[in-house]
């Protein structure tokens, strides 16, 4: 101990014994390699705890006294800093069980605390209780620890196949353990340990608590005494003992006594076969060198006065306890003796040889043939052990064959004594007393001792020599490898003494002889020799002595005897009236007789049920016709128990279908169960008869045992359908009705003499039911009644017994409640843990009651589906609704609840466990059945803690597979693991299931969580704390934990993988459900680190089970996604970092010793840094886990069928894919096997794939949630993209080989798509970082120039464009597009990932939004013409380069997937191409897409789409899908037509015209008033009427507006076409122009509108057009044109500045959010309509007026607008002038000086914004903030600040850029205003004539008529020019002059001139507002006169 009084919290009497047994059992069973040198270190450390082998630490006056002071002063405890103080109740208990062990104080007070830690493990005991179990426990840990590693030594009997190392070194170690005296202590500790003596001693201190306690200690008691036992009995096989150790152990067996029942117990088994082995001589008869060996190593011959000593002691005439025992072992050393004079040279020890036979007659005069068959061999731990019973066979047939006179002896005194009995009988006189029967004994002991064989042995083969050789191969003697090799001796003798015993047998020894070939008969071989043995012996060619009959033990004289007593008997035959007197005996069997019959019976079942061909063979005899004289038999007067015997017979005869095909009918036909009632007879007869008035009367009920087992076998073997025909209705009710009404129901009320037998009558009929409902699968037919003629009426014939069956158990029959009665009376018994007679029965029973309701469970769906559909009037209850039924006898609803405490006795019967978890399994499907469960679970309180106990006990029981010893584990065993398997998986299942329903559920209350309060408030505590008990969810993470502490990862993984699927799953599902998730990974975080633990094993790997290994791996990676998810969310950064770290590093790391990783994290990359070249990259475990994914799968091989058409059997798989297949046709068997070999591939291909399907999603989605959820700044920039870089080209490299599975494209290219995105954004946000981190003086622009011409080369020598470098990127593009060529013409969707994926790669090439700062102009066109090429630029070829060398494959793949398939298919393809078309300098792809006429099938395409979208106008449109592939379309070709090649070949396909075509244009819904500023209402997902039918028309207009202006060539044939889309849709375009409501998306339409008309609406284009133009339609088409312009002039006036629009615009200056962009866009939009329209009034004047003289004049010379608008008039709310008339110059003018206020702000605004963007980080956070919730209006708070930044910056570059346009808006409208002013003012104060002028009428008309002639252009403009000109008088002109003096003020011209030094100098227009404004001013100076 670290210090002399420190308390080990394991308890030094425990926990390091457990520690020694678990590496022992790692060592030797489990065969781990790294356990050999554990357990080396263990065994040395704890060597004296082996050599003083369960002695405690003595009690100590020091101790003492610290522990009394423990509760003021503490004890310090190992590995824990301080004291703790013990309370005072703790001290008592611990003096307490240092007296009651004897053990030191301290000891005790470690016990004490860890039972305290251990309690949860066992519900309802205290720690005290506890610590007696744990110092038990620690004692048979040592023992069994003990007997392990004997058993592993090297020896004589055995081998575990060890390593030679393992071996040596235990070897070593037990035989120092030898040397210090172990004999003499393990026989010293088996006589003082008595289970009983240490249940007194805890009684008197209440050590003992519940009946389980009690037998958990009594077991463990016994096993401590059982294992130092096994241990001795260990050593002699491999080495025996010496002379002194020997005599001990004869010292011990001389005080032996037997147990109650007269079988010695399991210890003194042990000891008596370890003293048997030390005498054990077998290996005499191996070959001579292994033999030499041998010899030197056994003490019997090297160690000197060995055998003198023994010898002498044994002849001791001192008698033993056991007089029988003292025989055994003088008869072992006889024939050790006996042995030994054999061998050469041993005349020295001639005297002890000599006296063998001496000591043999001793031996045999204490009887011990008798001795061993009733205390050795029917013991019941006898067969438990392999090598006891070999010792004993060796022993038997050493005797009989180096002792054969003495069995000569044997036989003659038995002869001699049958003589004596027979002469007495005949004289009447008494037998003698003094009778021997050894002969007998022996018999009877050969009999009892190959009865069983539980290790399939077949010892009894000895005991046959083959006389002829064999036919058959498989039926060979235990020697035979040849046919006709000689036998070797010991058989030769041991076959003789079978035969000659047989011969001329006295009577006395008959049945002996029977009951001893019986035994040898066992086994499939001995059971064939000795058929031969009994034909052979009837035969004529054996010299008969005895008369005709041949031997007495022959088939010929048993059946010639059957036949007689039937012959004899049935003559008897009573009539059916004298029925009562049928069993006086008249000429009955006397008992002898009956014995003698019963024991040939015996024989015969045992041949017959081994052997198939003694059985045929007997049956088919024409002489013996055995069937049909047992049946005649059971017919006649005798009593029951020989009919039962005839009964079994039968049974084993029923084995063969074809032999009980026919004996269902004959016992139809002898009816031994009466089912035809004769009229005319009066009484019953048969076996009902026999039960009720025999049996019952007798209280012992053989004869029903036996016919149920018959039923039972025949049920099995072969079953008829038409049972009874003929005579009555056919089928199998009647005996079914018998077992029920007459058997069954009646069982509990009957009396039993033998109180087994009343659980083995149940057991029997049990099984029968269980049979015929295993076998019974409901069909239709069984619905309909089937009528029979019997005696020329029609009858219904019987249902099929499983019909019945189901319907009595879906019914609240007594059958049923029977059953439930069974169940509770079950598992009240069982809760006693006391034996009872029967228990073996009745456990059985209850396991065929819940095997019924199983599978009940299982078909009544099905059979309650077909009756519904079946007119049959039956009323069924689903059975789960039943089983909720109310218990009578308990007045509660606790059926389930008795079912369920089954799991509680799960590690004792693992099999009712099974069967309980399987039901509990079914019926908790369903939600509702669920809360009802969960009330009465939780009712009682003792019971819901044992409820939960059970169902924990049953997750827990590992040990069950633990140390099944491998070689040998039993059959049984392997079976129990198996089941125990199951029962887990079962649990798991239900809670799984349970999961899934609403809370409250069954998985609620089995895991933890809160039933009252609402689950979420659950806080879940490791076992024990605060009182929380253990639940499943602590013993499910313990089967995970397992192993996680060593290299190898959690050991469920390799060795129940299923197992831990489920485990990972029901973790997954608790953290992934709402209610559940918090408290789950709180626990699973704080208590357990589990998913660190967990994760870093991945990936797992198991070849056998990949299935089961991919979905664990799913499981975990899964709840790994949602852990980083929710850290990240709650910014738990240390966690999500350890995480990321464990996941990404691919550098090797050490697991962190604590959480934090911040530290560590620094020195970890620094360290990284410096010693690169040094640390050995490892591969990123994200990527070793996709590396455990195996894309390619095997496909099982095609059919191929020479009898069966191939595709018939693909249809009848396909008609089969969810039932299971039943093949029951008699063809050609190998081809359905074929067949169903074929399918059980295709089910395993479905599940793999599936499985593979389920982990690529699960990684995927981790992969997902490790960028779009995780912090970014936890991983570097760098870092992620190599990340990304590697996963993307690892992820495409499995896809891309040729044999990767298609199914799994889907899941990676959803993948690699996110993966993409991930790469652009990474990509692009280093780029911007660069640009934000570049040189602080020089400006924005010049930064992003600067840092993407790579930085001075001494600093950081990047790499082209990327930390990932260009080429890796070329990679990724070559993969994707061999991807997208991979999917060929089928999986569109999985190419629509690929185009997502491709989009985003190709945005990584695109120049980023760049702040338009005014400053980039200042370049000299040179500068720019010989800037070296950008990053941009260089990548953008290179991508182009490497799509176009995929040439047309390509091409052709993208245009197919945009003219059809999928919707988002067809965008994201457009999309692409128009990514592409865009960049593509070559234009190739143009090229390729109007000629291979895709672009024509796109245009066409908009006729089609017409009809789909006027769907889309109505209030609730059907889908939006079309709106988005139109839109989609339209973007496509509107970004064609900004190339001027493109925009050509659009107006070669028409598309101008199509949109003329189009009506949906025309359907403008009507606008709300309401609504009338746009913003009111709330936006929905689904956009108004009014704001699709914009999404409809925009495009449109755009798509005119670029074909306008990019095509120059044929601009007036553009023109042309939209001029007529403009006519075909006046109305629509007119009330546009009317602007009745004013909100951003009105104003948009107008702009664009505005924009068009100005290009298109002119006076020229008419000219254009062609149409054939004749008169009417010319004035047509001009009416239009001048209405636009007059409505465009108008709406001048509108947005000139009148203040309701002013108003509108600066309403809501502090609106935020959406709004700001709002306002934003509604500001650009208006000034837009401004400089369309200007542009437009410039066109049309240029375009009308050749020469200043005859200017178009569209303004009047007024100004009183200004006068008006700058005057008092400020709150006019309508336009001064009305649309129609002309405006007045004086519009212009105000909209000269508003533009020019509005560009001081305007700049303003820029340059404020330009500062900020240089300076984000400066900024105080609130504006950061307010800049942030335009971009992203709400959650701003939960966002880092680095996030921040990014989203202010994005916003101000909109906000710069936004500035910079209307800025460029300003200017134009500036310089337009002032041109038209200027023409204006110059036409008017220099060529115009007033009207008050002398010449003014003619001069005006003749300027009309020359205009009119000039421009052929007669519009109603004119008209109006005419009206409004007519009255220009010279007074107005004057007026005009002044005005214009004053609003042309030196301020405004001042105003303008700055304008232009600020803005325009940059722009191209250099000094022409200067220009103007100095002529202006020179018109305004001129005189009139």
């Amino acid at each position: 101990m670290a210090t002399p009084l420190a308390v080990n919290s394991a308890a030094s009497l425990w926990g390091p014994y457990k520690d020694i047994w678990h590496k022992v059992g790692n060592a030797l069973w489990r065969r781990q390699p790294e356990a050999v040198h554990l357990l080396d270190k263990i065994l040395k450390k704890h060597k004296p705890d082996f050599i003083s082998l369960f002695k405690n630490p003595p009690k100590n006056v020091q101790q003492h006294e610290k522990v009394q002071k423990a509760s003021t002063e503490g004890v310090a405890i190992q590995g824990q800093q301080g004291t703790r103080l013990l309370p005072e109740q703790l001290i008592k208990e611990a003096f307490i069980l240092s007296d009651l062990f004897d053990i030191g104080e301290l000891a005790a007070v470690e016990l004490l605390l860890a039972g305290e830690h251990q309690q949860p493990h066992f519900p309802g005991l205290t720690r005290g209780l506890v610590a007696v179990l744990l110092y038990w426990d620690g004692k048979r840990c040592i023992a069994n620890s003990l007997k392990a590693l004997i058993q592993s030594r090297r020896g004589k009997t055995w081998t575990l196949e060890l390593s030679p190392e393992l071996a040596s070194m235990t070897t070593r170690f037990t035989d120092e353990l030898m040397e210090q005296g172990l004999t003499y202590k393990v026989l010293t500790l088996v006589s003082q340990i008595d289970v009983n003596n240490e249940f007194e001693k805890l009684q008197r201190e209440r050590g003992l608590g519940s009946e389980k306690h009690r037998k958990e200690v009594s077991d463990l008691i016994k096993e401590c005494r059982q294992s130092l036992a096994e241990s001795l009995f260990a050593w002699a096989c491999q080495s025996p003992l010496g002379k002194e150790d020997t005599l001990l152990l004869i010292g011990h067996l001389e005080r032996v006594t037997v147990e109650a029942n007269g079988s010695l117990d399991a210890v003194n088994l042990a000891l008596l076969m370890a003293l048997l082995y030390c005498f054990d001589i077998s290996f005499i008869e191996q070959s001579t060198e292994e033999r030499d060996d041998m010899i030197h190593q056994l003490p019997l011959l090297t160690e000197k006065q060995y055998i003198a000593t023994i010898h002498s002691r044994l002849q001791d005439s001192q008698l033993w306890k056991l007089p029988g025992l003292q025989a055994t072992v003088r008869l072992a050393w006889a024939l050790a003796l006996r042995g030994i004079s054999q061998l050469p040279d041993v005349t020295a020890l001639a005297e002890f040889t000599e006296a063998d036979e001496a000591m043999a007659e001793l031996a045999i005069a204490d009887n011990v043939f008798l001795f061993l068959m009733e205390s050795v061999v029917v013991s019941e731990y006898f067969y438990q052990e392999e090598f006891y019973i070999r010792r004993v066979h060796n022993l038997i047939t050493d005797f009989l064959a180096l002792m054969p006179m003495k069995v000569k002896q044997l036989r003659n005194r038995a002869d001699e004594d049958a003589r004596m009995i027979h002469m007495s009988m005949q004289m009447g006189n008494e037998p003698p007393i003094s009778l021997r029967r050894d002969l007998e004994h022996l018999m009877l002991l050969i009999g009892e001792l190959y009865k069983k064989n539980p290790f399939h042995l077949e010892l009894a083969l000895e005991y046959w020599c083959p006389t002829e050789p064999l036919q058959t191969p498989t039926i060979m003697g235990s020697y035979l490898g040849v046919a006709h090799q000689r036998p070797p001796q010991r058989q030769v003798v041991l076959s003789k003494f079978v035969r000659q015993m047989g011969d001329l047998l006295p009577p006395t020894i008959y049945i002996p002889y029977l009951k001893m070939l019986q035994g040898l008969a066992n086994g499939p071989q001995c059971a064939h020799y000795c058929f031969s043995l009994l034909k052979v012996n009837g035969s004529s060619h054996v010299e008969n002595i005895q008369g005709a009959g041949g031997s007495p033990v022959s088939w010929e004289h048993f059946f010639h005897s059957l036949m007689l007593y039937h012959e004899h008997l049935r003559k008897d035959l009573p009539s059916a009236d004298s029925v009562q007197y049928r069993h006086l005996p008249s000429r009955g069997i006397t008992q002898k007789e009956q014995d003698g019959l019963i024991a040939f019976l015996q024989l015969t079942s045992t041949i017959i049920t081994w052997s198939e061909n003694a059985r045929l063979a007997l049956c088919e005899h024409p002489q013996w016709t055995p069937v049909v004289v047992i049946l005649g038999l059971l017919q006649c007067s005798i009593p029951p128990v020989l009919k039962a015997e005839l009964l079994k017979t039968l049974a084993a005869f029923g084995k063969s279908p074809e032999i009980a095909a026919s004996l269902w009918q004959s016992l139809e036909y002898t009816q031994i169960l009466q089912t035809v009632r004769i009229p005319s007879q009066r009484q019953a007869i048969g076996i009902e008869v026999e039960l009720n008035e025999i049996e019952s009367r007798c209280e012992e009920y053989p004869l029903t045992r036996a016919f149920c087992q018959l039923i039972s076998t025949l049920v099995e073997s072969s079953f008829p359908s038409n049972l009874g025909a003929g005579l009555r209705p056919p089928g199998f009710d009647p005996y079914l009705q018998f077992l029920r009404d007459s058997v069954f129901l009646r069982f509990r009320t009957r009396a039993y003499r033998r109180a087994a037998e009343k659980w083995e009558v149940a057991e029997v009929v049990l099984e029968v039911f269980y049979k015929l409902l295993r076998d019974y699968e409901p069909q239709l037919e069984d619905f309909v009644d089937q009528f029979v003629e019997l005696q020329g009426e029609e009858i219904i014939a019987y249902k099929p017994p499983g019909f019945s069956l189901m319907y009595h158990l879906l019914n609240e029959s007594p059958m049923l409640e029977l059953a439930l009665s069974l169940l509770e009376e079950g598992v009240k018994q069982l809760d006693t843990y006391a034996p009872f007679p029967g228990k073996k029965h009745l456990e059985k029973a209850v396991q065929h009651c819940l095997a019924l309701l199983n599978l009940t469970l299982q078909k009544e769906n099905l059979f309650m589906d077909l009756l519904r559909e079946s007119q049959l009037a039956l009323i069924v209850c689903p059975l789960e609704q039943l089983l909720q039924g109310i218990n009578p006898r308990t007045k509660k609803a606790d059926n389930v609840v008795n079912i369920a405490r089954y799991l509680y006795h799960g590690n004792t019967n693992p099999e009712l466990a099974f069967e309980s978890a399987k039901i509990l399994c079914c019926i908790s499907c369903n939600s509702n059945i669920q809360i009802k469960l969960v009330g009465d679970f939780t009712h009682d309180q003792s019971i819901s803690q044992k409820l939960m106990a059970g169902f924990v006990e049953c997750l827990d029981c590992e040990d069950a597979e633990e140390f099944v010893r491998l070689e040998e584990g039993s059959e049984l065993e392997k079976k129990l693991v198996a089941i125990r398997h199951e029962t887990r998986i079962h649990i798991l299942n239900l809670l799984i299931t349970s999961l899934e329903c609403n809370p409250p559920n069954l998985a609620l209350y089995l895991l933890g969580f809160e039933l009252k309060k609402p689950v979420s408030t659950t806080n879940l505590q490791d076992p024990g704390v605060l009182g929380c008990p253990r639940t499943c969810l602590h013993a499910i993470l313990n089967i995970l934990e397992k192993g996680t502490e060593g290299r190898t990862g959690p050991v469920a993984v390799r060795e129940s993988p299923q197992l831990a699927e489920l485990c990972y799953q029901v973790i997954y599902q608790l953290c992934a459900c709402s209610d559940t998730s918090g408290p789950t990974m709180r626990y699973l975080r704080t208590s357990q680190d589990f998913l660190f633990s967990q994760l870093q094993y991945l990936p797992f790997s198991n070849k056998e089970y990949e299935i089961s290994m991919l979905n664990q791996m799913s499981w975990l990676m899964k709840t790994a996604s949602i852990e980083l998810r929710v850290t990240s969310l709650n910014r738990q950064r240390s966690h999500t970092q350890r995480l990321l770290h464990l996941l990404l590093d691919d550098m090797p790391v050490k697991p962190y010793s604590d959480g934090e990783g911040g530290i560590e994290d620094e020195n970890r990359s620094v360290s990284g840094f410096l010693h690169f070249d040094t640390a050995t990259k490892v591969r990123r475990k994200i990527l070793n886990i996709l590396d455990s994914i195996d894309f390619s799968q095997e496909i099982p091989e095609p059919l191929q069928l020479d009898f069966f058409d191939r595709a018939q059997i693909e249809q009848v798989i396909a008609n089969c894919e969810h039932k299971n297949l039943r093949g029951q046709t008699v063809c050609n068997v190998k081809e359905i096997s074929t067949v169903l070999q074929y399918v059980v591939g295709r089910n395993k291909l479905l599940q793999c794939l599936h499985a593979k399907r389920h982990a690529l999603e699960s990684w995927r989605q981790l992969v997902e949630i490790i960028l779009t959820a995780c912090p970014q700044d936890l991983i570097q920039a760098e870092d992620r993209q190599l990340i990304i870089r590697d996963i993307l080209q690892d992820v495409h490299d499995k896809i891309l080989d040729d044999e990767a599975a298609q199914e799994l494209m889907p899941v990676v290219a959803g993948a690699v798509f996110t993966l993409t995105a991930h790469l652009s954004q990474a990509v692009l946000t280093e780029q911007k970082e660069t640009s934000v981190l570049g040189p602080a003086e020089a400006h924005y622009a010049f930064m992003l120039d600067s840092c993407f011409t790579s930085p001075p080369p001494e600093e950081n020598p990047l790499v082209g464009f990327a930390s990932i470098g260009d080429s890796s990127l070329y990679i990724i593009l070559k993969k994707l597009l061999d991807f997208i060529l991979k999917t060929g013409g089928g999986f569109q969707r999985v190419r629509t990932h690929l185009y997502g994926s491709l989009l985003y790669y190709l945005q990584i090439a695109q120049r980023p939004d760049e702040p338009d700062t005014l400053e980039a102009a200042k370049k000299t066109m040179w500068e720019r013409l010989t800037a070296p090429e950008d990053v941009f630029s260089k990548l953008q070829r290179e991508n182009i380069a490497i799509i176009e060398s995929y040439g047309a494959a390509l091409m052709e793949v993208v245009c197919r997937d945009a003219c059809d398939g999928h919707e988002i298919g067809r965008m994201l393809a457009l999309a692409l191409l128009d990514r592409i078309v865009s960049v593509d300098k070559q234009q190739q792809w143009l090229l390729y897409l109007s000629n291979s006429g895709y672009l024509k099938v796109l245009v066409d395409s908009l006729v089609e789409d017409d009809r789909t979208l006027q769907s889309l106008l109505t209030p609730q449109p059907p889908l939006l899908k079309a709106l988005y592939t139109y839109e989609s379309k339209m973007a496509f070709l509107t970004r064609v037509a900004k190339i001027q090649q493109g925009a050509l070949e659009l107006l070669r396909s028409g598309v101008i015209v199509r949109l003329a075509q189009c009506q949906v244009y025309d359907m403008r819904p009507e606008t709300d008033p309401q609504s009338m500023f746009g913003m009111r209402d709330p936006p929905m997902f689904i956009p108004t009427p009014v704001d699709r039918y914009r999404q409809i028309l925009l495009p449109a207009l755009q798509l005119c507006q670029v074909i306008l202006t990019s095509s120059m060539a044929q601009h007036l044939q553009a023109a042309g076409q939209v001029l007529q889309f403009l006519i075909s849709h006046s109305d629509t375009i007119q009330a546009i122009l009317r602007c009745q409501d004013v909100s951003a998306g009105s104003l948009q339409e107008l702009a664009l509108l505005t924009g068009i008309i100005s290009k298109a609406a002119l006076p020229g284009i008419l000219s254009e057009l062609d149409v054939d133009v004749n008169e009417g339609s010319l004035m047509e088409l001009q009416g239009h044109i001048g209405r636009f312009q007059r409505q465009c002039l108008g709406l001048l006036s509108r947005f000139g500045g009148s203040d309701r629009l002013r108003q509108f615009k600066f309403q809501d200056d502090n609106v935020e959010g959406d709004k700001v962009s709002k306002k934003d866009e509604i500001e650009l939009a208006m000034q837009q309509i401004c400089a369309n329209v200007m542009e437009y009034c410039q066109s049309l004047m240029l375009q009308s007026s050749p020469t200043f003289q005859h200017a178009v004049c569209l303004f009047t010379p007024s100004l009183s607008e200004t006068v008006n608008r700058d005057g008092p008039r400020q709150d006019t709310q309508a336009p001064v002038v009305p649309y129609w008339r002309l405006p007045g110059l004086g519009i212009i003018i105000y909209l000269l000086k508003q533009s020019a206020n509005d560009f001081f702000s305007y700049y303003d605004s820029h340059r404020q914004s330009v500062s900020k963007l240089q300076n984000v980080e400066q900024l105080p956070p609130d504006e950061i903030k307010e800049l942030c919730q335009s971009v992203m209006p709400a959650g701003v708070d939960k966002i880092s600040t680095a996030q921040k930044y990014v989203l202010a910056r994005r916003r101000l570059v909109k906000v710069i850029n936004n500035r910079a346009k209307l800025l460029s808006l300003c200017s134009f409208i500036i310089e337009t205003c002032l041109f038209i002013l200027w023409r204006h003012l110059e036409y008017y104060l220099l060529h115009c004539m007033p009207t008050d002028s002398q010449d003014s009428l003619f001069a005006s008309r003749t300027l009309f008529k020359s205009r009119r002639l000039q421009d052929s252009f007669a519009s109603e403009t004119n008209l109006d020019f005419r009206s409004g000109l007519a009255i220009v008088s010279q007074h107005d002109l004057d007026q005009l002059q002044a005005d214009a003096i004053n609003a042309f003020g030196e301020s405004l011209q001042k105003k303008l001139l700055d304008i232009e030094g600020l803005y325009s100098k940059v722009r191209s227009r250099y000094s022409f507002i200067q220009a103007l404004v100095r002529r202006i001013r020179g018109l305004l100076r001129i005189s009139r006169n």
